[in-house]
């Protein structure tokens, strides 16, 4: 009796403390300060919307490039789909 007394106080140590607020509340809370991920300056909720659809637009698709460089990255993304199935080539 005494020692199920013992193993019941080694387990009771083991709990958070009373002051501690549970992971489930804090993943429930609204955030309502932001941080741009640009320059880290304190955003609005309405600023921070806006910065997400300008950063999701994001550049020109298609930017302008000299035919040498978008020769070379045609080149070498061929490179890297052959070495996928044949590693042992173009080492």
């Amino acid at each position: 009796m005494v020692c199920s007394f013992a193993l019941a106080t080694e387990f009771a140590y083991a709990l958070p403390p009373a002051e501690d607020t549970p992971e489930e509340i804090l993943r429930t809370e609204i955030i309502t300060e932001a941080r741009s991920p640009v320059d880290g300056k304190s955003l609005t909720p309405a600023q921070y919307a806006e910065l997400q659809a300008q950063l999701e637009a994001g550049p020109p698709i298609d930017p302008k490039l000299s035919p040498q460089v978008r020769r070379t990255i045609t080149l070498l993304r061929l490179r890297q789909f052959i070495r996928t199935f044949f590693p042992f080539l173009l080492r």
